[in-house]
């Protein structure tokens, strides 16, 4: 039976049935995006306030308008004189946030806020009977996330932690280290095909949309891979490469030797092997914006290089662009854009986008995509069409010229839930944790390798009504690896979280044994 605190909500089976797994232990709790995390958050604080009276809540997520987002829930579902509920927030004084800790009962706020207050000792985690760490995948590292649940165990009375995520990855080391991080003694996990959870959900029909890479773009990555092979083998030559030479691997190569010269050290041919490394870099960045994305935020990318080899940025991108075959590469880009060529998944988005509009006037979509470029040159197409109204959606940027700020996020959260318009074109900052409203269908511009970034995409939809995942892949592309890496990453993710949850209550029996000894 729902608590009586509870107002104009009704938790469902599985809610119900984590919550009680929360009241016994600290525990990680993994279910995807719209299936009601926060409603378990709240059951929990109820449950804690009433166990423990005059102690705390304290709520930490990432970003200031998630935890903002949370304050409201807790006030739309609690009555108005359960609790003393408050935001912190970098813009409330240090000295000020002090004062509000010694009369409020939920604390809402970033990590970065209680992290900075304990460091200076401006209050205890004494009296806090509940912990709730939001988007805990993050507890990774040195992120804020550890040090206040380390601080917490160590100072509080009546200790309780709750970790939330939709996917703390696929990696059962990394899911290791945040139980840990979080001191969790349990493990809840639900999907979308879990017993207990399908009954609420709607149906989600997948669409995998598979387009050809045109003969005209494999000339181009012909010669771009050519040019890459070429600083590949003098990495290689120089004996400090062995492994394949992915994007990532040849950053991590690249921080490897810069910290060995930032040291002092001398070494020649690690000052030659960083000019190569960052020009490969580049090469492999072109490789992916030619396969996957667009032609125009291609040739911005070729422009861009040529600038910096204009204010002779590096002596290494002079090289690069001096090269015949980067001209080609360059030349044959303009032709194509001048013939109004694009790439097949552009075309194809813009065919998807007026199907979906023409079955339903008030549809509702989010495209996501990797690169803030791809969902800018698609906006300016969507613009040519009369009838389709879209929004490009980022996160902040240092140049006030490149991002969005909290402000204007909001403001087109609430233009895409009052129907002003049809379409979000959104880069990560749409993943996590955001409260955006019930879509018809999510489409993904691109695969991506990651399960957490998937499984938080694919969230957005088929909640409260039928929903639409419509993923576009690009032929002998890097897009076919990440499609299938995804999926693989998912699966593993829920092999692993099954094999820690069987451990942990291997655990709590064995200490509970040795209480009773």
């Amino acid at each position: 039976m729902p608590d009586k605190f509870l107002q104009n909500i009704k938790p469902r089976e599985y809610q119900q049935k984590i919550f009680e797994s929360c009241i016994k232990n600290n525990c990680l709790v993994v279910l995807p995006t719209g299936l009601g995390k926060t409603l378990i958050a709240l059951m929990l604080t109820i449950e804690r306030m009433k166990q423990h009276l005059g102690e705390k809540v304290v709520m930490l997520a990432p970003t200031k308008p998630l935890a903002e987002q949370h304050l409201n829930y807790f006030k739309k579902y609690l009555p108005e004189l359960f609790a003393d509920m408050q935001l912190f927030t970098g813009m409330v004084k240090a000295e000020k946030r002090q004062e509000i800790w010694k009369t409020a009962d939920i604390i809402f706020s970033t990590p970065q806020c209680v992290a900075n207050d304990l460091k200076k000792n401006l209050y205890s985690l004494e009296n806090v009977c509940l912990l709730i760490e939001d988007e805990a995948h993050r507890c990774v590292k040195n992120y804020d996330y550890n040090f206040i649940a380390k601080k917490y165990q160590s100072q509080a009375a009546n200790p309780r932690i709750l970790g939330l995520t939709a996917s703390p990855g696929s990696d059962e080391k990394r899911i290791k280290q945040i139980c840990r991080n979080l001191f969790i003694k349990d493990v809840e996990l639900r999907t979308r095909e879990s017993d207990d959870v399908k009954d609420y959900l709607q149906e989600l029909e997948f669409e995998k949309i598979v387009v050809d890479f045109p003969p005209e773009f494999e000339e181009i990555r012909q010669v771009l891979k050519k040019l890459f092979d070429g600083y590949v083998e003098e990495l290689k030559r120089r004996r400090v490469l062995y492994t394949y030479p992915s994007k990532t691997g040849l950053i991590l190569l690249q921080k490897k030797m810069g910290a060995t010269l930032a040291r002092g050290g001398k070494n020649f041919n690690y000052m030659l092997g960083l000019s190569a490394c960052a020009q490969a870099i580049k090469l492999q960045h072109a490789l992916e914006l030619l396969e996957t994305q667009t032609l125009t935020s291609f040739n911005k990318y070729l422009k861009n290089l040529f600038n910096q080899a204009a204010k002779k940025q590096s002596k290494g991108v002079v090289k690069l662009v001096a090269k015949p075959e980067f001209n080609f590469i360059y030349t044959s880009t303009n032709e194509l854009l001048a013939k109004e060529v694009e790439h097949p998944k552009l075309e194809r988005l813009i065919e998807i986008i007026k199907d979906e509009k023409r079955k339903n006037d008030n549809v509702k979509m989010i495209v996501f995509t990797q690169f803030r470029d791809t969902a800018t040159t698609i906006h300016k197409k969507l613009k040519e069409l009369k009838n389709i109204k879209s929004k490009v959606f980022v996160g902040q940027a240092k140049k006030a010229d490149t991002g969005l700020s909290q402000k204007e996020q909001k403001k087109i959260l609430q233009e895409f839930s009052d129907g002003e318009i049809d379409i979000i074109l959104s880069t990560s900052i749409g993943e996590e944790g955001l409260d955006i409203p019930e879509v018809n269908s999510v489409i993904f511009y691109e695969p991506i390798p990651s399960a957490i970034r998937s499984i938080q995409r694919a969230g957005r939809t088929a909640r409260l009504m039928k929903g639409k995942l419509i993923i576009l892949i690009t032929k002998k592309t890097r897009d076919e690896t990440f499609f299938y890496v995804s999926k693989a990453r998912e699966k593993s993710m829920h092999k692993a979280i099954g094999s820690i949850k069987d451990e942990l209550t291997r655990n709590n029996l064995l200490e509970f044994q040795d209480e009773l000894k």
